[in-house]
């Protein structure tokens, strides 16, 4: 990033001067420039951590390795031109410089963490889901949610063949969230708010507690961005 391009002369360095110190500074040239990363791309931050970034759709999704859940990020300009990808409760997932850099902002390091592109990635989709397999799913979540609580937590859903995968998704998230809040000091008697979880179809993405029935609300046309994320979902509970 330091090294100048030699100008010829000091007039011609007058008429050609950068408009700012990172222009001066900024290699130029075709021996100088970056390729841009692929679109959906693996990376590795400085402490480990690994992530596919996929930026294939109209929102940004981002899935880290070892993990269930897939996160929708929104996009937000920022100053110097870079980019901010927040969560569904408007938190700082990733910012991303002009110039390709990526940084990730996590619970453990709130500051930031440095990634680095390590190679492609698999373009992360909801896959078709069978109505047999729906169910399954719904037992499945049922029973990692109960096991967390100590205690059954009942799945109900709405759903059809064409939003079967999303409800699916969101059970699955639900029982995620249950299973964090349950780890927390606190978690247990957050948890005895929640007697059943109810999936049903909106216009928007939800999760809200009333009368002791946690409602999740998908919308099966915003893909994976159409239902909440675990963390809005542990929001809904009192977790902050």
């Amino acid at each position: 990033m330091a090294l100048l391009t030699a100008l010829g002369g000091l007039a011609c360095e007058a008429s050609a001067a950068p408009d700012s110190l990172r222009e001066r500074l900024q290699p130029r040239g075709p021996a100088f420039r970056r390729d841009a990363p692929p679109p959906i791309g693996r990376y590795v931050t400085e402490d480990g951590r690994a992530f596919i970034f996929d930026r294939s759709t109209s929102r940004p999704l981002l899935k880290f390795v070892n993990s269930y859940e897939v996160w929708a990020l929104q996009p937000q300009a920022a100053p110097r031109g870079d980019i901010i990808y927040k969560n569904d409760l408007g938190q700082p997932v990733l910012r991303a410089t002009r110039l390709g850099g990526l940084t990730l902002f996590t619970s453990t390091r709130p500051g930031g963490s440095a990634a680095a592109f390590s190679g492609a990635g698999t373009p992360l989709r909801l896959p078709a889901l069978s109505p047999q397999a729906l169910l399954e799913k719904l037992a499945q979540a049922s029973a990692r949610a109960s096991r967390a609580a100590r205690r059954l937590i009942p799945f109900d859903a709405d759903a059809d063949p064409s939003s079967a995968a999303l409800v699916a998704d969101a059970a699955m998230i639900t029982a995620e969230a249950v299973a964090r809040i349950s780890r927390e000091p606190d978690g247990r008697a957050r948890l005895a708010q929640v007697k059943k979880v109810q999936l049903v179809q909106g216009s928007r993405a939800a999760a809200t507690i009333s009368n002791e029935v946690l409602r999740i609300t998908v919308a099966p046309g915003q893909g994976l961005a159409g239902r909440p994320s675990s963390d809005r979902i542990a929001y809904a509970l009192g977790v902050r």
